[in-house]
């Protein structure tokens, strides 16, 4: 297959259960390090999805290390998940 022929097929991407509950555990972790800190935890998680940027998380309690392990598209599909289909982890 050469670079402009693709695929008649779509690609199906399926995560692992595993990999599903890191996000969970990485964004309440997160969420709960900034609210500790005094921050809008909604707005900073936003910013930091939206831009890439780590500032917008704070080193409390490691959230900008833990937040860091997941690309930003594994977290935003658990964010979706969990808004769209009410499915997920339980919170906290």
């Amino acid at each position: 297959m050469t670079n402009r022929e693709l695929p008649d097929q779509t690609v199906r991407f399926e995560r692992k259960a595993e990999d599903e509950n890191a996000a969970h555990e990485i964004l309440l972790a997160v969420y709960h390090a900034l609210k500790d800190k005094g921050y809008n935890p909604i707005n900073q998680m936003v910013g930091y999805l939206l831009s890439g940027d780590p500032s917008y998380i704070t080193s409390h309690r490691n959230a900008r290390n833990l937040i860091r392990r997941l690309e930003r598209d594994e977290l935003l599909e658990e964010l979706l998940t969990k808004y769209l289909t009410g499915k997920g982890p339980t919170t906290e």
